[in-house]
């Protein structure tokens, strides 16, 4: 069985220690099981969403030694949630908030 898990930190700010926690408990049970930890950047707000908050995360996970196999941005999805909405909103599931 493989174990998928993930960190998916919002870039709009330093990382604390609660963060800290759910990465580390994270990338353990992912790589005891043989399995892939995902770092998710949560970057949806374009507003508050930074690059250097990007960065500082990656640099704070890598120097407590919390590497992951691949990174993925929520940005990257917005056309399929876009579709998903729009699928939804047609079989007037959607509800507009």
């Amino acid at each position: 069985m493989t174990v998928t898990t993930r960190f998916a930190p919002s870039p709009t700010g330093f990382l604390h220690v609660g963060n800290l926690r759910t990465a580390l408990f994270n990338h353990l049970i992912a790589k005891k099981a043989g399995g892939q930890f995902i770092l998710r950047l949560d970057d949806t707000d374009p507003e508050r969403s930074k690059q250097e908050y990007a960065d500082a995360i990656q640099e704070d996970l890598e120097w407590l030694g919390i590497t992951w196999d691949r990174i993925e941005r929520q940005s990257d999805r917005l056309d399929r949630y876009s579709e998903a909405a729009d699928q939804l909103r047609a079989a007037g599931r959607f509800y507009e908030a």
